[in-house]
């Protein structure tokens, strides 16, 4: 029998490309053989990282071997069984994720009944981030969850100076993507531990709202880079909501509510089959993806709530203080929006270089079955702009446009990057900046690419009923989020109608 070590190279290679990339840190020390058949072999590593994680896009070449070590040190920190073995690899970790996601797959096939392309690196993170002692280490340590969690006083901390690692375990919260609804993952969940009240004293706060930050989830300075913790904030008001009208158990919002890392990386959508259409000319030039049908999701206090939250007559908080916890009623609106692209423009010398500006116009409806002239609006009542950032994230801006007047604003930015299918994330507001308000929440994200000629209703509605219709399939039902708040009270109101396109879905 031939052993192994006296196989020529190149089959001794090919042999080894079939290990598990942590067993490869293992086999130089089993004899000096293995060891310089291992050191230093760039091709190796290669083999044994596309054996089992994405090609990386064309353009990136990584370093291999850096690469599956980073991959392997990633299983081993989120092996350790305590959370506090885990969170002073914080940093480590965030870098880890984005790397995965950066490198993850542009030119597979689609997930099926989703937008996103399938990826073996969005499996590996999110069979890792099961674990709720990792979810509690590295997704749920920003500055709310400390609140909530009572670990900090107002001694010792200001909101309006965001932490580092604050900002970076908000941003690994955004880009998994399913909103930790407790401040404690993998604690008993009471209606204490529950997160939308302390993310609310965010999302709700007009001092948030500033000419620094443009009124949306950016830092309230001049560098225009994202709040990852405002985002996060709009991420649990709005998937709460969701939860609580029962709108996550439908593949429309499930798919890009309850499943981790569904399409939080650049060119991750990919439209379903029956939904693409040929591009027009302006179309090919735009590298956002931006034509096409968008369900949005509008949050919103009553006015009466609002102005007394942000104007009571008790002593106001100092501004580096947030304000009180919220616990009130919010509506929750959705809207069908269809746009085009109509103009696209070189950057402007305080965007991003790298890509152009887009330009966009549309229409938008409301899908309740009550008209609110609030969420719809005429054939060109729908108009925005895409851009990037210095710092390269995805800037929307969007007008809603009544009679030829504009009224609402919104300022956010898209999770993922550049054409990723998770969306968008932001916040809404009056488009004069009225510091009486009213703002709030808004996340918007992309169905189709078909846009209709015609404005009318039937024609708005024909690309979204096949989504409503659709069922969810293996893949994400292989993932239950354990977060339905049954343990406090928290289950869906019996009867509880949501009108859309005519059909009733009755939540029993």
């Amino acid at each position: 029998m031939v052993l192994l070590t006296e196989l020529p190279p190149e089959i001794a290679q090919y042999v080894l490309g079939y290990v598990d990339p942590p067993d490869l840190a293992w086999i130089p020390r089993i004899c000096k053989s293995f060891y310089h058949t291992v050191k230093g072999n760039a091709s190796l590593f290669k083999a044994v990282y596309l054996a089992k994680f994405d090609k990386p896009p064309n353009e990136s070449d990584p370093d291999w071997e850096q690469a599956l070590k980073n991959a392997v040190r990633l299983q081993v920190i989120c092996r350790r069984d305590h959370v506090q073995d885990k969170k002073n690899e914080l940093p480590f970790v965030y870098d880890a994720v984005k790397s995965l996601l950066q490198n993850a797959a542009t030119d597979t096939e689609r997930m099926r009944s989703s937008t996103h392309l399938a990826s073996r690196n969005a499996n590996f993170l999110s069979s890792i981030f099961r674990d709720e002692t990792n979810q509690s280490a590295f997704l749920c340590r920003s500055f709310i969850y400390e609140r909530a969690r009572q670990e900090i006083t107002s001694g010792i901390y200001s909101h309006s100076l965001p932490q580092a690692d604050h900002q970076k375990s908000a941003h690994l919260h955004c880009l998994y993507g399913v909103p930790m609804l407790y401040a404690h993952p993998e604690a008993h969940r009471t209606r204490r531990s529950r997160m939308s009240p302390y993310a609310g004293s965010k999302v709700y706060d007009l001092r948030q709202y500033t000419d620094n930050t443009k009124w949306g989830p950016f830092m309230d300075d001049t560098t225009d880079r994202v709040d990852w913790e405002k985002v996060e904030a709009i991420m649990i008001v709005i998937g709460s909501n969701l939860r609580k009208l029962g709108l996550t158990k439908f593949p429309v919002c499930k798919n890009f509510w309850e499943v981790p890392f569904a399409g939080t990386w650049p060119q991750s959508y990919l439209p379903l089959p029956t939904m693409a259409h040929e591009p027009e000319p302006l179309e090919l030039d735009d590298p956002y993806g931006v034509t096409g049908t968008w369900l949005r999701v509008v949050c919103f206090l009553d006015y009466t709530d609002f102005f007394r939250y942000n104007f009571t007559t008790e002593p106001q908080p100092a501004a580096h203080m947030p304000r009180p916890i919220i616990d009130v009623g919010e509506a929750t609106r959705l809207i069908l929006m269809k746009i085009r692209v109509t103009r696209i423009e070189p950057p402007g010398p305080y965007d991003g270089q790298e890509l152009p500006v887009v330009h966009f116009e549309g229409i938008s409806r409301s899908l309740d079955d009550s008209y609110d002239e609030n969420a719809n609006s005429d054939l060109r009542g729908m108009r925005g702009s895409v851009r990037l950032t210095r710092e390269g994230e995805v800037r929307w801006t969007t007008f809603s446009v009544f009679s030829g007047v504009e009224r609402w604003r919104s300022e956010s930015v898209q999770i993922g990057g550049v054409k990723s299918a998770k969306g968008v994330l932001g916040n809404w507001f009056d488009k004069d900046f009225d510091p009486r308000g009213p703002a709030g929440p808004t996340a918007f994200w992309k169905v189709s690419d078909k846009v209709m000629e015609s404005g009318g209703y039937r024609a708005l509605m024909q690309d979204f009923l096949p989504l409503v219709r659709d069922q969810p399939d293996d893949s994400t039902e292989e993932y239950e989020p354990s977060q339905s708040g049954e343990e406090d009270g928290e289950e869906d109101e019996p009867g509880l109608e949501v009108e859309v396109t005519g059909i009733s879905w009755v939540l029993d």
